[in-house]
């Protein structure tokens, strides 16, 4: 092999190193700890909040439970699935807004549906209970 073959060879195997076949990025293992630990983090904090009743009301508590699992789909969109606006010519971007309309949709959605079950369906109990045909 002649050195500039050697040389020709070396540079393809730096360019590389990082990416698969298809172009797409390969996570550091630095990468991979800083999502573990804010995924820990950003799944904490929602049980601390339930648990510990820290928030005024349900209705706040629930909005703040709702924007930290929206940041924790971030968060896995970008460390673990490897999604920016520069890899695979901005379609992860895409992507990623068609994920975020998803979940606002679905936690919208059933927040609604149960607010409605819990309005409808929990009538008050007569206090005789022999008016219950």
């Amino acid at each position: 092999m002649s050195a500039a073959s050697h040389d020709a060879h070396h540079a393809h195997d730096a360019h590389d190193h990082g990416h698969d076949h298809d172009g797409g990025a390969h996570g550091s293992l630095k990468d991979y700890v800083i999502g573990f630990v804010l995924a820990v983090i950003l799944t904490a904090i929602p049980f601390w909040l339930v648990m510990g009743h820290v928030l005024p009301t349900n209705q706040m508590t629930a909005i703040a439970v709702m924007g930290l699992a929206i940041i924790q789909v971030l968060v896995h969109m970008i460390y673990f699935l490897h999604m920016n606006s520069r890899s695979e010519g901005g379609w992860t971007m895409l992507a990623l807004v068609f994920t975020l309309v998803v979940v606002v949709i679905t936690l919208s959605g059933s927040l609604w549906v149960m607010h409605n079950l819990d309005t409808h369906m929990m009538a008050p109990m007569p206090h005789d209970m022999r008016e219950v045909p």
